[in-house]
């Protein structure tokens, strides 16, 4: 197809993009080509696989080409961007509704749009997640085949499988505290329907889960930000708030929390438990980006044996975002509420997806398949580290695993003005005020650091930066005239 120059001081998977790019604009690869495979390239051109993930997954970034699951890589037909699918629901950026805006941008994916602030990994990192083989598989282990029903609770010998999961993090619990769901957030929404009505208070992290907020105040649920430290939670303002507001409920993320990649400590999380004890409310605790972390951390599940705290997580994220599926573990007590409220709300989940991720757990491949996923995060994660920092973004306090990187522009950058220009230039960058339940300003910005380890981000960003640098300076000079 082409040949790299291993002698050059140029990365071989740059090469690899450069020339595949080259070939795309020249049209010697034209628009719906399909391109070799992974594994296809990587021996054409002795080199390792890794390499030609993240050329291609620069290129997907890029909206040169494109993933179409187990079908392969195509080139992107050149009309894709030039001329898009008329969606008169399309929010417009700007909007008061900023969070649920971003949300629509991740989830369209749009060609040519770098996700650098993504929530979810590229395509290409889960595509063999899920081989097609299990869905018919998983299906043939139901008599009722597409005509099967699924309890509302969920399957039984799902949700063991899913207890197994729990206990091997120190949850001690059964198949009678699960129940699925569509994903997590759907888990907050059973959640917020089964225990809260209007006027109660609600604890929320700040920075936090983004989405969050706006969904609790449409229920007319009163939030009282409780700061979020490296550690966990600021346990003397999460007293104060308990004493002053007396809250029904608090959320809280344990493990890699969005968007920092902190996790709290084990003493932080007992000081928390004791707390909830003290002042009688109930904790959420969101463990979606639990399956990301190397080793083992604390949960609130098991330090509790869930008494007091619903625990969810999801398989979105780090399985497959086209299963949708996601549980909650609560005390029985506590689940038959939720299992009401699911009931009311959607009934039940999808036989097919609950067989499919049954077939998966059964396997036992998730372990190899988190394994894998790990160790990808973490490469990208140090490559985003060296080119951001370089370009001027600092990291004061990164967290040790996970998607993202909390990263604080300089002194003098004004970040919402930086974020619209990014968005002008095809990159999508959140800006630290949607993560604050206040719309604090912030000089933050999430990066995911599959998205945000392309040379195009780090070279934008040192642009701007240095360009803001050199006006500040020039501003000090003159004023010390």
């Amino acid at each position: 197809m082409f040949a790299i120059d291993r002698t050059s001081s140029i990365p071989l998977s740059t090469q690899i993009e450069h020339q595949l790019r080259h070939m795309v604009e020249s049209r010697a690869l034209p628009g719906g080509a399909k391109l070799l495979s992974i594994r296809q390239l990587a021996t054409q051109l002795a080199v390792s696989t890794n390499t030609v993930v993240t050329a291609y997954d620069r290129l997907v970034a890029a909206g040169i080409i494109d993933s179409h699951g187990t079908a392969g890589f195509f080139v992107c037909a050149r009309h894709d961007a030039a001329t898009p699918i008329p969606d008169e629901a399309a929010l417009e950026a700007g909007e008061e509704q900023e969070p649920v805006w971003l949300a629509q941008q991740a989830n369209d994916q749009r060609a040519g749009i770098l996700l650098a602030s993504s929530g979810a990994l590229p395509p290409a990192w889960l595509e063999d997640a899920v081989p097609s083989a299990v869905v018919q598989k998983a299906l043939s282990r139901s008599a009722a085949g597409m005509a099967s029903r699924c309890p509302p609770q969920g399957l039984p010998e799902l949700r063991e499988q899913v207890a197994l999961l729990l206990r091997g993090v120190g949850a001690d619990l059964d198949a009678s505290h699960i129940l699925t769901t569509f994903g997590s957030t759907h888990a907050i929404d059973l959640i917020c329907r089964s225990f809260l009505q209007p006027g109660d208070t609600v604890l929320v992290e700040d920075p936090g889960y983004f989405l969050m907020f706006g969904r609790l105040r449409q229920d007319g649920i009163r939030l009282v930000p409780i700061t979020r430290r490296p550690d966990g939670l600021d346990l003397q303002a999460l007293e104060a708030a308990c004493r002053e507001h007396r809250p029904r409920l608090l959320f809280v993320q344990t493990a890699l929390h969005n968007p920092t990649g902190w996790s709290s400590s084990a003493a932080n999380l007992h000081k928390v438990l004791m707390l909830a004890q003290q002042y009688g409310f109930l904790i959420a605790e969101d463990d979606v980006h639990g399956h990301f972390q190397q080793g083992h951390s604390t949960r609130l599940a098991s330090l509790s044996g869930l008494d007091g705290v619903i625990y969810y997580s999801s398989f979105c994220k780090s399985l497959s975002p086209a299963l949708r599926m996601g549980y909650i573990a609560a005390a029985p007590a506590l689940l038959k509420v939720l299992m009401r409220t699911k009931i009311h709300s959607v009934m039940t989940t999808p036989a097919l997806n609950e067989y499919v991720l049954l077939e998966i757990l059964r396997a036992g491949n998730l372990r190899k398949h988190l394994d894998r996923l790990q160790r990808k995060i973490m490469a990208a994660r140090n490559a985003c580290t060296r080119q951001l920092s370089a370009a001027g973004v600092l990291f004061e306090q990164p967290g040790d695993a996970g998607l993202f990187l909390w990263g604080t522009m300089p002194e003098g950058v004004d970040v919402d003005l930086l974020v619209q220009d990014a968005y002008r230039n095809k990159i999508l960058l959140m800006r630290g005020a949607a993560f604050s339940a206040n719309d604090t300003p912030d000089r933050h910005i999430r990066f995911n650091v599959a998205f945000s380890q392309h040379p195009r981000l780090s070279t934008y960003l040192q642009e701007r930066l240095q360009a803001v640098a050199g006006a500040r300076a020039s501003w000090m000079r003159d004023a010390a005239l």
